[in-house]
């Protein structure tokens, strides 16, 4: 992790050299707060989320294929239902095909949490106890004084909710001063992640599969409650850090699932014009999509494979006739629950039951 605490470091402080020098370095100003440490974590926030934005986009993208293949998918599960290994080439295939990647909606994620942990390490690290190692990840001793004495509110960044009076009054800041800023910003933090996961579960719609929609729900439930115990041992700073981020989520979020809603929604729009390029790329994915059916279901008089289910026999189609009535009609040859897969008995019993049904049709006629 050397290289996410020295990456994210040098991030941080080259955001406090550019405020500092709009500021000043007079220590704490308006409102008793160091505002060239808070704008520099601010700083953080928009360069990961500047990185991460085209990424986002393609997440959103990603989750907008997977969902419009949604039906070809349940579709080759059913047909290789006893064979894993032809399911797995036969979707690859399909998302190579349709430009998805299922592992994109993971990928922001796991470039993020390096740079959150990299970050807690970085802004727990400055206390007035520590007496070594000032200069790593490149800072300074005035950086470390700096950040030592900056103050949100009267409340020193590095501080949490369960740092101890004695610590607090090597800076000269209040216990209860403290702990009011910290219960206030992590109320604050837990709200706004609720408030991230909710945003994209009510607009990409809770998932159909009982498992999947249990893991939503602990991200929607599970997170902010954990939270609620651990929040309490996150430094000011971190605190910051988490909630302008989520803030920043919101923004992007809706922006981006404006850009691309989800297909239901789009399903309850107005209809393109006829002859407009909407309607022409309307008709061109039904056909794509009518095309891939075809291609998925099985071949007329193809026998079922091992291990799948049989479709019911013995029921015969019915057309009507001129006067209404209906009479049964013979089967297609070679297909399911056709007279070749009955035994002899069951034939004739079945000749018999058309003919008599014939006789009657004609009787009507008559």
């Amino acid at each position: 992790m050397e290289w996410a605490y020295d990456g994210v470091s040098w991030v941080l402080l080259r955001w406090h050299d550019l405020w500092t020098n709009v500021f000043g370095n007079s220590g704490s100003g308006v409102l008793d707060t160091d505002w060239a440490w808070v704008l520099a974590i601010v700083g953080v926030v928009i360069t990961l989320r500047v990185i991460l934005f085209p990424l986002f986009v393609k997440q959103i993208q990603s989750q907008r294929a997977m969902q419009k293949l949604a039906p070809e998918i349940k579709a080759l599960q059913e047909r290789y239902k006893g064979d894993r290994e032809t399911l797995q080439k036969e979707m690859m295939e399909l998302y190579r095909k349709e430009k998805a990647n299922p592992l994109m909606g993971c990928l922001p994620i796991l470039i993020q949490m390096p740079v959150f942990l990299a970050l807690f390490h970085i802004l727990r690290r400055p206390d007035p106890d520590q007496t070594a190692n000032h200069t790593l990840y490149g800072w300074t001793e005035q950086d470390w004084q700096s950040y030592i004495h900056a103050d949100l509110f009267g409340a020193p960044f590095w501080s949490t909710f369960l740092t101890g009076g004695d610590q607090l009054a090597a800076v000269d800041a209040a216990s209860l001063n403290v702990k009011l800023v910290a219960g206030v910003l992590g109320a604050a933090m837990i709200l706004t992640t609720f408030l991230t996961t909710r945003q994209m579960i009510l607009k990409t719609g809770w998932n159909e599969d009982p498992n999947q929609r249990m893991i939503q729900k602990v991200m929607l439930y599970g997170i902010p409650v954990i939270m609620i115990f651990s929040a309490g041992a996150f430094p000011i700073g971190v605190v910051i850090y988490w909630t302008v981020n989520n803030l920043f989520s919101l923004g992007q979020q809706q922006y981006v699932l404006h850009k691309y809603p989800p297909p239901a929604q789009n399903a309850a729009t107005k209809p393109p014009k006829p002859g407009s390029k909407a309607h022409e790329k309307m008709l061109e994915e039904q056909r794509e999509a009518e095309q891939r059916r075809k291609e998925l279901a099985p071949k007329p008089g193809s026998k079922p494979k091992p291990g799948a289910k049989a479709k019911p026999g013995g029921q015969s189609k019915t057309v009507a006739d001129a006067n209404g009535s209906e009479a049964p009609q013979a089967e297609v040859k070679g297909g399911p629950g056709s007279g070749k897969n009955l035994s002899r008995a069951e034939r004739i019993a079945r000749a018999k039951k058309v003919s008599g049904a014939q006789q009657a049709s004609k009787k009507k006629k008559g």
